[in-house]
């Protein structure tokens, strides 16, 4: 499974597919997080499109774990978010925790593209306190370089 590259974005792409439910067990298996990395050019950053839903259990772990393979070698990843169908407590539980641990290691880790359901579930649970939540994924992309650029400045 290869996903199309973002013209805004362009660069090789590395897929991976998480399947956290078992088809034949689950009739709701079309609604299985789907995960794929892509190759930013903005600071070596990688784009995480995830697809489905993300809640509680394998879905949520499963991208936590890519986001802690990948992010240690990367530095800087933007998940988009704009096919992600529904999002539960366990699932935002999961993106806090996976937050709070990339900027606790000094990564850089922003969210974008929320669909408008999601957008407000982060707005009612105010995480759009805690969580970079951007429109757009180049808009992430713009402010990841821009903190970098700023801590440039700061260490000179």
């Amino acid at each position: 499974m290869k996903p199309e590259n973002s013209a805004a974005i362009p660069g090789p792409t590395i897929a991976r597919v998480s399947s956290a439910t078992n088809p034949k067990l689950d009739k709701r298996h079309d609604k299985r997080v789907k995960l794929t990395l892509e190759a930013g050019h903005a600071g070596n950053a990688m784009v995480m499109h995830c697809q489905g839903r993300i809640v509680f259990g394998s879905e949520a772990r499963a991208l936590s774990t890519l986001v802690a393979e990948v992010l240690p070698s990367a530095r800087r990843m933007v998940v988009d978010l704009a096919e992600v169908d529904s999002i539960d407590s366990g699932g935002l539980g999961e993106l806090v925790l996976t937050h709070l641990w990339a900027e606790a290691a000094g990564y850089a880790l922003k969210f974008a593209c929320p669909r408008k359901s999601v957008r407000q579930l982060f707005e009612i649970t105010n995480l759009v306190s805690v969580l970079d939540i951007y429109s757009s994924v180049p808009e992430a992309m713009v402010a990841m370089v821009q903190e970098t650029a700023q801590e440039d400045i700061h260490c000179a």
